[in-house]
């Protein structure tokens, strides 16, 4: 690590006073992978590494070799939504909260703004989404749906809300069809099938995509069944909104993020040109913002196995990663905090509570107490719905089984209404390998990840 950064140390004052200091590398890639865990803070990965694989252990996500810290705030907060978040990942443009891959909205001159799933398909390639949340919301329709919240854009007044709006922008040849798409989505796996299917409108687009060839799946018996024709098109609706967080998923029936990421490169592959993949954890900010620490970093780790998926397999079909490029970031920070100076824990398991537990000082293993005599969780939370009124030791006794048991919320600063836990506004993590992955590095702007993407693939 020392070489690598005196190496660039060099590089930067070779360079200096040049038009651009950009590093090249001698091909770009063209199969692009972009992974964004909603909510995912430096602190939360931590947290989950140590739940995992214990503090000595290491997820797929810290062995990417090229790393960045990336500003999170948007055009009017501190920290950006998954909107605005998901809008400056592909679209390059800074925008309010709320705000998806628009351009001045408020004013007479808004106007949409070209995104990386647009761009792929204008040059031929194939494009898809994935995501354990619903496909048509904020956070995965920045891709392909554009958005001003103020009513500007024909689409935000469409009948049946945003979602409804977004799942006909994915419909092609009906109405509100966005053509930037050309003939379409290559594979779009997710939730979210109530948007297409029960509209205030009448239509059935599920009926509308079958027509246009699209082969459909709703469970993952149906989806490992499939065996798509080359050119034909994959829609895997798993639910009718966001598909189950954590370990009360039914893994007979929904597809984890890893499988659906797997079926999604299969499918995607066919294409000789490349392909563009974004794949998207929903369930992390919805669990921190319920203060449950523990569903927050099992979607970490199914977050993580569908990256190391998603490596093994373009591994095997592009060995040494000469002409794929993988990028892994999230939207914003949390307020999980790991309150320090705990012993050691090791990985949690079924008979240790690992860092869900009670925080026990590292001299004597014995249980630490704040100043009203009652232990306290390592997890904790800057703002959330749960905080103790009066003194702590007032309230039931802790303990490990109970705090590290599904469902517990951990306790909280500040007081909020139930589920409305704020997101934090710390920079987040950037990792990346592959072609052109040195790219990312140093500290950088949100918007920066689309320019650097879409330099790399020489769009």
């Amino acid at each position: 690590m020392v070489l690598k950064w005196a190496a660039a140390m060099g590089l930067a004052a070779l360079t200096a006073g040049c038009a651009s200091t950009q590093p090249q590398s001698a091909q770009g890639p063209k199969n692009i992978l972009l992974f964004v865990a909603d909510g995912m803070g430096i602190n939360t990965m931590t947290a989950a590494r140590i739940f995992a694989v214990g503090e000595e252990g290491q997820l797929a996500l810290d062995a990417l070799p090229e790393a960045a810290y990336v500003k999170t705030y948007s055009a009017n907060m501190q920290a950006s939504d998954g909107a605005a978040a998901m809008s400056a990942y592909l679209s390059g443009e800074k925008t309010a909260n709320g705000v998806l891959a628009m351009s001045d909205c408020g004013t007479p001159q808004a106007r949409a703004v070209p995104t990386l799933l647009e761009l792929a398909k204008q040059r031929g390639l194939a494009a898809g989404i994935v995501s354990n949340g619903s496909v048509t919301d904020a956070f995965s329709a920045a891709g392909y749906f554009h958005h001003c919240p103020t009513g500007l854009r024909p689409a935000a007044a469409q009948a049946g809300g945003l979602a409804q709006s977004a799942a006909a922008a994915l419909t092609p040849g009906g109405a509100g069809y966005n053509a930037a798409l050309g003939s379409g989505l290559d594979v779009v796996l997710g939730g979210g099938a109530r948007d297409f299917g029960q509209r205030v409108d009448g239509r059935n687009l599920l009926s509308e995509l079958r027509a246009k060839g699209y082969v459909q799946a709703t469970n993952l018996t149906e989806l490992n069944a499939l065996k798509p024709a080359a050119g034909q098109r994959l829609l895997g609706l798993f639910a009718d909104e966001a598909l189950v967080a954590g370990s009360a998923r039914d893994a007979s029936r929904q597809p984890s993020l890893a499988q659906m990421t797997q079926r999604a490169i299969a499918g995607l592959s066919s294409n000789g040109k490349g392909f563009l993949l974004v794949v998207g954890n929903r369930h992390i900010e919805k669990a921190l913002a319920d203060s449950s620490a523990r569903t927050a970093l099992e979607e970490v780790q199914a977050f993580d196995q569908a990256l190391q998926a998603a490596i093994d397999e373009m591994q095997r079909r592009d060995p040494g990663l000469k002409n794929t490029l993988i990028v892994a970031t999230s939207t914003h920070d949390s307020t999980l905090v790991l309150n320090g100076y705990s012993r050691r824990t090791g990985k949690t398991t079924l008979q240790e509570p690992g860092v869900l537990g009670l925080l026990k000082r590292y001299g004597d293993g014995k249980q630490a107490k704040d100043l009203d005599g009652a232990p306290y969780t390592i997890i904790g939370f800057g703002s959330g719905g749960k905080r103790v009124q009066g003194p702590r030791n007032s309230g039931p006794a802790l303990d490990d089984a109970t705090v590290s048991a599904s469902g517990y919320a951990q306790e909280a600063v500040v007081r909020t209404a139930p589920g409305s836990a704020t997101p934090g506004g710390t920079d987040v993590w950037l990792g990346a390998i592959g072609a052109r992955a040195e790219d990312f590095r140093g500290t950088i702007d949100n918007t920066r990840v689309f320019n650097l993407i879409r330099n790399a693939a020489g769009w």
